[in-house]
């Protein structure tokens, strides 16, 4: 081995490394907080019939539709943990269903569309599952 190309054996590890730290930065700082899109004084409870039930990466999403007094249907979005989260709290991608009968609670989105953060989900047959992560929403606020 010539004398320059030992002398890149160190720079080309320190490139690499260099790159894949900047691959791998850019998601942490992507993730949101929940104070970014939800309001911790507005907590809100839904009740309704699952439409959808989302098991994906970064965050896992249940859709419900809300029927109000009106009789008007609203298809809720309610934001939780990650599946890997989700899954040593008890949840497994089967746990709901669509038509399931289930009651949300959390916190509204700040821009009042019919979005949310779930703390807990609760089945027709009264099972309590936790939804949310550390860091979904204020402690014992419900």
């Amino acid at each position: 081995m010539k004398w320059y190309q030992r002398a890149l054996v160190p720079a080309r590890g320190f490139l690499c490394f260099s790159f894949a730290l900047l691959c791998f930065t850019g998601a942490a700082f992507a993730h949101h907080s929940f104070a970014a899109e939800y309001d911790a004084s507005k907590p809100i409870t839904i009740k309704g019939k699952v439409t959808k039930f989302d098991w994906v990466n970064p965050h896992s999403w249940v859709r419900i539709d809300v029927t109000d007094a009106d009789g008007k249907v609203t298809n809720w979005s309610a934001e939780t943990a990650p599946p890997n989260i989700l899954y040593r709290q008890g949840w497994r991608p089967t746990s709901l269903k669509e038509g399931d009968e289930v009651i949300i609670e959390g916190f509204r989105a700040k821009d009042s569309s019919a979005t949310m953060t779930a703390r807990t989900v609760t089945t027709a047959d009264g099972k309590k599952l936790l939804a949310g992560s550390a860091d979904n929403g204020p402690q014992g606020k419900q």
